[in-house]
């Protein structure tokens, strides 16, 4: 498989209010692959948000590389070509709204790279139909839900045809319906677009959508793998702070009851079927 991300012995620094230096990034070695679906969690600190920023050079590295389609994000030069390649969406959707009309917020990425009108309108249009929201095109965005905003944002990153769009914690202020509506509009977007999508969430039943999670605590990743490898390690993920699906927590206190039941399961779906066949 093709990289479209390749991090290599990352490290971020910053100088903390008490004046000490904090390693927020510890020698990160990561590489997400075209097409791809990766979901990052670990808890509060953990750095996962900080590696987000680093994806389309919000943040330099102190050492390391980060390398977008093999451009350096450290080089001022290309800081611009790789925010074309990927594109971010933020916690909160209020922080992303630009414009007082949801169409003009979409046009705003390709009128900054002087893309021609008639072509960001059909980018526009192209855009709000994908992620459901053309019927909201001529509404002021303040007057959305927290889920209508962030399918207007992550439109905004489609219309600048980014092939790579980052979401850090894009659920973390919204209702459980507006996290549904999110939650479909990407893996959508995933399934039938082929972009690649690295998922930055607390929830773990987000994180089970994923192809690959990757966990991290104080700054490392310390676990990698298939969602179905990554929860069926119960305790672990319990002594770093997290939390796991109900089902695959269920399921490993049955077979702490010598209860058959298999590894790896970690959707209701699959316990129920597993549990009462």
């Amino acid at each position: 498989m093709e990289k479209i991300i390749t991090v290599k012995n990352m490290c971020h620094n910053y100088i903390a209010h008490d004046g000490n230096q904090v390693k927020a990034l510890d020698n990160i070695n990561l590489s997400i692959y075209k097409g791809e679906f990766v979901a990052i969690i670990g808890t509060n600190g953990s750095g996962k948000s900080t590696l987000a920023k680093h994806l389309n050079a919000l943040l330099m590295p102190s050492s390391g590389q980060c390398l977008v389609n093999d451009l350096d994000t450290s080089d001022p030069a290309n800081v611009w070509d790789v925010r074309q390649v990927v594109g971010m969406v933020f916690q909160n959707p209020d922080n992303q709204i630009v414009a007082t009309v949801v169409e003009e917020d979409v046009a705003f990425g390709p009128e900054n790279l002087g893309i021609e009108p008639q072509k960001i309108n059909q980018r526009v249009s192209e855009a709000l139909k994908v992620v459901g929201m053309e019927e909201y095109r001529y509404h002021s965005p303040h007057l959305l839900s927290g889920g209508q905003k962030q399918r207007v944002a992550i439109a905004g990153v489609l219309a600048m045809q980014s092939e790579c769009l980052v979401l850090d914690e894009p659920t973390a202020m919204l209702d459980p319906h507006g996290r549904k509506e999110v939650l479909g509009t990407v893996r959508l977007l995933h399934r039938e677009k082929k972009i690649t999508v690295v998922y930055i969430t607390h929830f773990m039943e987000e994180a089970v959508m994923a192809d690959r999670v990757v966990v991290m605590n104080r700054g490392k990743v310390v676990m990698e793998g298939r969602p179905e490898e990554i929860f069926s390690q119960v305790m672990e993920l319990k002594e770093l702070g997290l939390d796991v699906p109900v089902a695959a927590e269920m399921a490993y206190r049955l077979r702490q009851h010598d209860i058959d039941v298999p590894e790896g399961i970690i959707t209701d779906e699959e316990l129920v079927v597993t549990v009462c066949p």
